[in-house]
């Protein structure tokens, strides 16, 4: 008899087995296969879709930048002689629906939420930083009015000398301030150490001078002028550069952050109040606020400037000499104070569907009334 073959029923099960689980690891590889194409795709499309929002948004900014030099070359045929808070430039554009206004070719099932909103703030209604420095100098002037202002403020005023020196050790040499007195119109300050082609005393720390605030050559008596002469060039101080390193040039506010003393703070409170711009300016008295206003003015107090605020409101100085009546005797600072502006922030809140963007610009506006009458200086994404 042939003899009988041993059966085995428990290796074809397990046989069978193996090939279930191969057949689900194959299925599961697959799907995640598929499954990360789809992913990969998926982000791909939101990353067009993200290029997309981005692009047309610069586009908003852009025409909210042109939209502002409009308005802005606009007021300066109207009101030639001055700027002032009464004037068009300075109403706020709430948030507005730009689907409203713009047609556009729409994909079935798309919704399109664009608003836009924005305001354009008076840059010399702030103090400007590049005043501290003339020439590559300290000037001690305009140390004085910073320190007025951070005394204001309930800030430190010593450090208004150590702003002053970092400014003028990173400022490009041979920088000239094109300020004008507002008495005589005549400019101040054009070259440091000159006047009518004869050498000039300056008030220098190598010289014996203090270099402190408000002691120093007549600055801050009160008079309003540098050593009681009304279009002598200020008086200056040399830079001292014990201690500060490789100066840096000031381009904004946040440069304060490199003057020992400042905190992040500290920089937020006084951003209100000061800018910095390409040029020395003058503060424009229609725009700025009380703070700064008893800042150029030496010896006058905050509540004398909340007065002047209060009466410009009604009536905005035309012109420098109405403004100089309503002091009382008392004088600004030679070439520290203007009714005219010639530099403007440009505020912008873009909100494009999922996609929002925050910009300032910076915008330069000319005596010219001509297509270039208007300049993006620098455009800042927040």
């Amino acid at each position: 008899m042939r003899p009988c073959r041993p059966h085995y029923p428990y290796r074809r099960q397990r046989q069978r087995g193996v090939a279930v689980i191969t057949a689900l690891l194959l299925t599961t590889l697959a799907i995640t296969i598929v499954a990360s194409l789809f992913w990969q795709q998926q982000v791909e499309v939101r990353s067009m879709e993200n290029q997309r929002l981005n692009l047309q948004t610069r586009w908003i900014l852009r025409g909210a930048l042109d939209w502002s030099s409009v308005v802005l070359r606009q007021d300066a045929i109207d009101h030639r002689d001055h700027t002032a808070l009464t004037h068009v430039w300075a109403t706020p554009l709430a948030e507005t629906r730009l689907d409203q206004y713009i047609e556009r070719e729409r994909v079935e099932g798309e919704v399109f939420d664009a608003t836009l909103s924005g305001n354009i703030t008076d840059a010399t209604s702030r103090y400007n930083l590049t005043n501290l420095t003339n020439n590559g100098r300290i000037d001690l002037a305009q140390m004085a009015i910073l320190a007025r202002l951070m005394t204001n403020l309930q800030m430190n005023p010593a450090l208004a000398k150590t702003t002053a020196n970092l400014v003028a050790a990173g400022a490009p040499p041979a920088v000239t301030t094109g300020m004008v007195d507002p008495i005589t119109g005549q400019e101040v300050g054009d070259t440091v150490g000159k006047q009518g082609g004869g050498p000039t005393q300056v008030n220098d720390a190598e010289d014996g001078g203090q270099g402190g605030v408000g002691n120093t050559g007549g600055v801050d008596d009160g008079s309003g002028g540098l050593g009681g002469t009304v279009g002598v060039p200020p008086q200056t101080q040399a830079v001292s550069r014990e201690g500060i390193g490789t100066p840096i040039r000031f381009l904004e506010v946040e440069d304060l952050l490199a003057v020992k003393g400042f905190t992040p703070e500290m920089v937020e409170k006084l951003r209100p109040f000061v800018t910095v711009l390409p040029e020395a300016t003058p503060v424009n008295v229609n725009t700025a606020p009380p703070e700064v206003l008893a800042a150029v003015i030496p010896n006058f107090s905050l509540s004398e400037a909340n007065a002047l605020v209060q009466r410009r409101r009604s009536a905005p100085w035309r012109d420098l000499q109405y403004f100089m009546t309503e002091l009382g005797g008392n004088t600004p600072v030679p070439g520290s104070v203007s009714v005219h502006s010639d530099y403007f922030i440009v505020s912008s809140r873009i909100r494009l569907d999922r996609g929002a963007l925050n910009a300032d610009a910076l915008i330069k506006r000319a005596a010219s009334f001509g297509p270039g009458s208007i300049t993006v200086v620098w455009v800042r994404q927040n």
